[in-house]
């Protein structure tokens, strides 16, 4: 069973995913109580339990993490249930990938297109809307490069712990 303080960050997750991700309060709390919770592997009912909450609003929150690929449901031999835990690849740079931002910079240039002869206060939004996702297209990619080398440094050192890739 959790103690209060888990349920507290929970809910302090869930009020956080909330408000900056548009996440249902209740994904967020489960998110948060996946990363304190013991074991790390938990049944549909035992969160349901631990989070005072019902059986479909649990399952309804584990497919929306699912969908986001921050939970993943596994199932040991001869077990007929799932247990649910976070998905080790939630761990990487998410909203990294510079194609999204190629692909934003392509729809905001079409934009700019049909604005070709409008003011250029009217096309400035677009303009710096485009900019900016070429920027990031282009920058991405070795942030995220340098978010690795800097992790191995950080688990070399043994501030990190965790599985080398």
């Amino acid at each position: 069973m959790p103690n209060d303080a888990h349920l507290l960050f929970a809910d302090h997750v869930g009020r956080f995913y909330a408000r900056q991700y548009g996440f249902p309060p209740m994904a967020g709390r489960l998110l948060g109580y996946l990363f304190v919770c013991d074991p790390p592997q938990q049944s549909i009912d035992e969160l349901g339990e631990a989070l005072l909450a019902s059986r479909s609003a649990i399952t309804g929150a584990v497919k929306l993490l699912e969908n986001h690929g921050m939970a993943r449901r596994t199932r040991t031999a001869g077990e007929r249930m799932d247990r649910v835990s976070l998905n080790p690849d939630s761990r990487q740079p998410q909203n990294f990938d510079a194609a999204l931002h190629q692909e934003h910079a392509t729809l905001f240039r079409e934009g700019l297109s049909l604005l070709a002869d409008a003011p250029p206060e009217r096309r400035a939004p677009l303009e710096e809307m485009t900019a900016l996702a070429e920027f990031l297209a282009e920058r991405l990619p070795r942030l995220v490069d340098e978010w690795q080398a800097h992790r191995e440094e950080l688990r070399a050192s043994g501030q990190l712990t965790g599985p080398r890739e």
